[in-house]
């Protein structure tokens, strides 16, 4: 089973969130807080697979809990509840190295794939998500442009396809029947892509291919 913390302050959306990931197989929302601090207490305490944090919660905000939870449940994959109008925020989250976004009006279907992509390693953000998300972080100035030019030069051509692809949005299982190739491979692909980056997650890695295209 994937355990699943969820923490945002609105009853209604914690309500129909955990509805839909409960009518899931193999998912179980194991905790429920309507704050940052207790989110990273329970998580602690409850040894979550999987956070969803809103970003915007009293006493500690979402972004807030993500670092205390990277610092101390590196395990623990934080995918961020997201709206229009939090663009300010998206930015620190993905340096802090959250798996993913999932808007808040997304579809069951996108929200129950975001929480097993977490718990695969893997970060979900359907194409519509990946131009929202990558959409409201600013255009990088020349030396940042430069900088991930640079980084992005050290992969293979085989490796780029798939990187291409990832900054796409596309699930692991989608580049392989996109580049002919078997799941696992593409798993591996990845896996190697992000050493060679220094990224953390698919996240900040399509980042970095927004970055170097935007030149």
């Amino acid at each position: 089973m994937i355990r699943v913390l969820l923490a945002d302050d609105e009853p209604l959306i914690t309500t129909g969130i955990r509805t839909v990931l409960e009518s899931a197989p193999g998912i179980e929302v194991v905790a429920e807080a309507d704050n940052g601090r207790a989110a990273v207490d329970l998580a602690l305490a409850r040894r979550v697979d999987v956070a969803l944090l809103d970003i915007g919660m009293p006493v500690m905000d979402g972004l807030s809990a993500l670092d205390e939870l990277r610092r101390h449940a590196p395990g623990t994959r934080v995918v961020m509840l997201t709206a229009f109008g939090q663009e300010a925020n998206v930015a620190r989250a993905l340096e802090g190295g959250v798996a993913g976004f999932v808007l808040k009006n997304c579809t069951p279907d996108e929200l129950i794939r975001a929480v097993r992509a977490a718990h695969a390693g893997e970060a979900f953000l359907s194409p519509a998500v990946t131009r929202v998300v990558l959409g409201m972080v600013s255009p990088p100035a020349a030396k940042r442009r430069q900088e991930a030019e640079q980084r992005l030069a050290r992969l293979t051509p085989r490796e780029s396809d798939v990187l291409g692809l990832v900054a796409e949005g596309l699930a692991n299982a989608e580049i392989g029947r996109r580049l002919h190739m078997s799941e696992t491979s593409v798993k591996t692909y990845v896996s190697r892509i992000l050493t060679k980056l220094g990224c953390a997650n698919r996240v900040q890695a399509a980042l970095l291919v927004r970055d170097a295209r935007l030149g």
